[in-house]
């Protein structure tokens, strides 16, 4: 008679694809997950479904000003108690700043919780050294630091060397990730063209510049885009804007469970 209890997980007998995916706590590969207010309940039930996968959650633009403090911070402890890091999106930041309020900012930020912030321009203009100061700040408060370049208005790009020399200056003065923005539509915005396609010349222009491919998040909200930079930089390529009803798919695409990365290892 067989043995039922013979496997405990589908990879007791089954390898994936495509091998080498890294493991929490991890500095590659990471996932971060966009939240444009989820309730506790909906965001439990996704942690407690794919916390191993999701490194990072954004709570997005300035929705974080929309809660009750109490169901903020109760939101934050939940999110942190999976091991996960969360932060208000770089748009509040942005607010912040053009109130003059950013001191203020950062110590409530640290007072509620969150474990990162996100230093952004994407649509102020701030200056180098008021943005250097920022990045400083937040470190000297012991967040995990994140920037982000590039305009959400098309107008106003920057071209792929301004671009990758704003990288390496953020990386320096202490960020830990650099996040290129994507928007959540993933067209029309930096690396991007109208239908979502990347870039190549941008790309190609950016990766001869930028000296740790690893210190990139690419926000990739479109599952063509995923699949790109899977294919491209293999699994533990650290992807962002990802909606959470998306993290198991794109995990299982970072791992070859899916025919379109399926079939890197069979080609």
């Amino acid at each position: 008679m067989e043995d039922k209890g013979a496997y405990i997980h589908w990879t007791d007998f089954l390898k994936f694809p495509i091998a080498g995916r890294s493991v929490k706590p991890r500095t590659a590969g990471l996932t971060m997950v966009i939240d444009k207010g989820m309730g506790l309940t909906q965001i439990r039930e996704l942690l407690e479904m794919a916390s191993e996968f999701i490194d990072l959650i954004k709570l997005g633009f300035g929705t974080s000003a929309l809660y009750s403090t109490p169901l903020l911070r109760r939101k934050i402890d939940l999110v942190r108690s999976y091991k996960v890091d969360i932060y208000p999106g770089g748009t509040f930041l942005e607010v912040a700043v053009l109130q003059g309020k950013l001191k203020e900012y950062l110590k409530f930020c640290r007072e509620l919780g969150f474990s990162a912030v996100e230093i952004s321009d994407g649509t102020i203009n701030m200056k180098y050294e008021e943005r250097k100061d920022a990045i400083k700040r937040a470190a000297d408060l012991g967040f995990i630091v994140l920037s982000e370049v590039g305009k959400k208005d098309v107008r106003h790009q920057l071209d792929a060397e301004n671009l990758a020399q704003l990288i390496e200056e953020d990386l320096l003065e202490g960020a830990f990730k650099v996040i290129i923005e994507g928007r959540e539509s993933g067209r029309g915005v930096v690396l991007y063209d109208n239908k979502g396609n990347i870039k190549e010349e941008f790309i190609n222009t950016l990766l001869l510049r930028v000296r740790d491919l690893n210190s990139i998040i690419w926000e990739a909200p479109l599952k063509s885009q995923q699949q790109e930079f899977i294919t491209r930089f293999g699994p533990n390529v650290n992807l962002g804007n990802i909606k959470p009803d998306e993290v198991i798919a794109l995990e299982a695409l970072r791992v070859g469970l899916r025919g379109d990365t399926l079939r890197l290892c069979v080609d």
